[in-house]
């Protein structure tokens, strides 16, 4: 188990006494993949950690881009939370029904949008229900506190700036799918994407971040597998994944191990693969 820290990872144990905290704020941020045949929403409504929120990544997204869930604009990002009663002095905490998926995407959101008291709870919902831990099946209570938001714009990189860092190799590339799609090997799960990886990338799978019942390893294995995948911690690194989810997870493993100059690649490969112009490389890195 991690040491907590409020600002990127909490243990059950740490939640377990801070539930009842008048300002903690609390979100189920579970999304599966189709191919998972898990109804996120359904789950939420039949067991969900006391007076947690539900928050669905698509609803939240840009709608106006033809891209899964990217990130919205700062002011239906405001709006969603606001609704949910989530704003200004608020400790968040994100947690997804798979251990840890899809929370680590909400968790940087957030820090996207400038608000650093948000962590994600270690090992999720399932470490919690594991644990025996309070769960319930009421809608919380919603009172609505002000948020304000600073678009932190260092924090995401677009298919230009991308397609520079493979090239330039200013950047490093990260690339948290998993070794069969990132050889090119295996079929990507949306139809018509090209597979293999993109050029000077390498591949740090986000399973290799966690161990068997879904927690974050500790900063020691956490800093040897990315150093095993090829990353220079000590230079910039730009997370990708298949559509902007899991990179997240290898964001949050960077912050973990105090590494500030990262940014996550939110067209990520549903933009990559997508486009027959941009070079893809296949096979190992």
């Amino acid at each position: 188990m991690a040491s907590d820290d409020p600002r990127t990872l909490v243990s059950t144990s740490w939640l377990g006494a801070h539930l009842k905290d008048p300002d903690l704020r609390l979100i189920d941020g579970s999304w599966y993949l189709p191919d998972m045949n898990r109804d996120a929403r359904a789950e939420y409504d039949a067991a969900h950690i006391p007076g947690a929120r539900f928050v669905d990544i698509d609803d939240i997204s840009d709608h106006r881009s033809d891209l899964p869930h990217t990130a919205p604009p700062v002011e239906k990002f405001m709006s969603r939370m606001r609704a949910l009663g989530i704003g200004d002095g608020h400790q968040v905490v994100v947690y997804d029904g798979a251990g840890m998926f899809s929370a680590a995407r909400i968790w940087w959101l957030f820090r996207l949008m400038g608000k650093t008291d948000v962590a994600v709870l270690d090992g999720g919902f399932r470490k919690w229900q594991a644990e025996d831990r309070p769960v319930e099946d009421l809608p919380p209570v919603i009172r609505d506190r002000h948020m304000t938001t600073s678009r932190q714009n260092q924090m995401i990189k677009d298919v230009t700036q991308v397609a520079s860092a493979s090239k330039l190799g200013d950047w490093q590339i990260a690339d948290a799918r998993s070794p069969g799609r990132f050889t090119g090997e295996e079929a990507e799960p949306r139809p018509g994407m090209r597979t293999g990886h993109i050029p000077n990338s390498r591949n740090v799978h986000y399973r290799t971040l966690l161990a068997d019942d879904g927690t974050m390893k500790r900063p020691a294995e956490l800093r040897q597998v990315f150093t095993d995948a090829g990353i220079d911690l000590d230079r910039p690194v730009i997370t990708t994944c298949g559509s902007g989810v899991t990179a997240a997870i290898l964001s949050l493993a960077l912050d973990r191990l105090g590494h500030r100059t990262n940014a996550l690649y939110d067209g990520s490969w549903s933009e990559w693969g997508m486009y027959s112009d941009l070079p893809i490389a296949t096979g190992e890195a």
